[in-house]
Parts: structure tokens; sequence; C-alpha cells
């Protein structure tokens, strides 16, 4: 199946009106995402990883719209890596506007971070983890970086607990590189990391209606979205976010998140 480009036009075209009416019909309040994370789940997030005044790394910022908010909100220091360039030129742009306290950088966080050991508080991560090779050694770097006490939270929406054809595999990895894990692997990797887990929860329903809300309000914009984006790549997407809908909702393939500790 060809790639069908999401993200770079996510970022590159944050702004645009119909994105951010698109992403308001979806989320309700428009934090520029690109997964399956409403405000009210990050606030949740961000209450259990206790940032009020505490530095925090997100990894996997996307076009800043969530670093601005949780700074804002919780008047914590937000240090903010992604691998796209255009989320990062779109989320600098966002911080200076923002007068935040905020650092952006374009990092490959399947590498090792360009920080020094026990930099954050924090570590915060919303659907990045399964675009990210070498996960045993993303979550040792995430160890890496906290300070002692310091929390780990984030979300993997590609548990496998069901059967999957190769089609559904190939339509719901056509966006970009994925890795899929059974059940208990990121348990077991969070252990291996030297982190202890504190709390873990099913999250695929809310994967389910977020993917259907995406796309239906996609297909009420469809005019200018295909100008934007051509016919094939609105179609493929489309494809992609019913399919998101199709396992999520009969809990094929889930999404949890997982909150660790560092000792």
């Amino acid at each position: 199946m060809p790639t069908t480009n999401l993200y770079d036009n996510s970022y590159s075209q944050y702004a645009v009106d119909v994105y951010q009416q698109v992403r308001a019909e979806t989320y309700g309040l428009d934090l520029g995402q690109t997964g399956w994370m409403t405000a009210d789940e990050l606030d949740r997030f961000a209450g259990l990883l206790q940032i009020e005044n505490k530095s925090l790394l997100e990894v996997g910022c996307g076009a800043g719209g969530c670093a601005v908010y949780l700074a804002r909100k919780f008047n914590c220091t937000v240090t903010g890596i992604d691998a796209n360039s255009s989320a990062i030129i779109n989320a600098c742009a966002l911080a200076k506007t923002a007068k935040l306290n905020l650092t952006l950088q374009e990092v490959d966080a399947s590498r090792a971070l360009p920080f020094p050991d026990q930099s954050f508080d924090a570590v915060f991560s919303n659907d990045v983890i399964c675009h990210l090779k070498g996960r045993a050694n993303v979550l040792k770097e995430w160890h890496r970086v906290l300070k002692p006490g310091g929390r780990v939270l984030f979300t993997d929406a590609l548990v496998i607990t069901g059967t999957v054809s190769n089609e559904e595999v190939a339509t719901r990895s056509s966006v970009g590189y994925y890795v899929w894990v059974p059940p208990g692997e990121n348990e077991r990797l969070i252990a291996t990391a030297g982190l202890h887990l504190l709390q873990g929860e099913d999250l695929t329903a809310s994967t389910a209606t977020i993917s259907a809300r995406w796309r239906d309000a996609r297909s009420r914009h469809h005019s200018p979205l295909q100008k934007l984006e051509g016919e094939s790549n609105f179609q493929r997407l489309q494809q992609f976010l019913d399919c998101v809908h199709t396992l999520a909702g009969e809990h094929r393939v889930s999404r949890f998140f997982y909150l660790a500790e560092r000792g």
C-alpha cells in the first residue's frame, strides 16, 4: 500500500482553517492533535504525572499545541522533541507567540537523547512509542533523563488484542513506521528499563470514538481537503481512519496508557 501523508500535511498546514475545523470537530478543544487524545485525557495524564511547577520532557510533541497547553495550565517547564521538521517549525512559532517557558528541538527519540542524566521531573509521550525503533533502549533513555522519583507516562495504540489480517496491518500502518506489540510486552520492557509500573489502563474505546469523529469531520470538509491533499491521499487517510475505528471498536488492536516511576 502506498504511504499516506498524514503528519507533514497536518503540521505544515496547522493553521489552515479547514484543519482547525476538523480538529475542533474531532477533539472538542483543538490542541493540534494527530492522535487519539482529547484535552480531558491530557489533563488526567498531567495529574498523574504531577507536573505542576515541574520540568517535563514531551517525546513526540508534534505541532506543539499540547506543550503550550501544559506549560500554560500547569506552570511547568516543557521541553518538546519531535523528528518531524515541519512539526518543530510550527511548535517553535507557537512557543514564540505564547511567550512561555518552552524549548522545542528536532530530535529522533529512537536514539540517545541530547540531555544530561536526571534532567526532568517527568516524561510524557502520547501515541508515539509505536513509531520508535528499539523500544527497550527508548525506555532506558527515559529512565536515564528522569530524576529519582520522576514519573513517565506513555500511550501505545498498537497492542494486538485480537486477530488482524495482513490487509488491515497494511492499512493501519500506512501513515508511517509502526511497531506492534503483544499484551504484556510494554510491562516487561518498563521493568527491564528499571522503571516501576504504577498504573496501566485500556483506552481503546476512546480511540474508536475519536477515529470515527476524525473520519466523519474530514468527510464533511471533503472539498477543501481534497484541494490541499489530493483525492488519492484524502481517500487513503479516510481508509486509515476507518481501519483504526474498526480495529479499536472490535478490540482487536488496543490503546493503553502506562504510568511508571523511577526509583
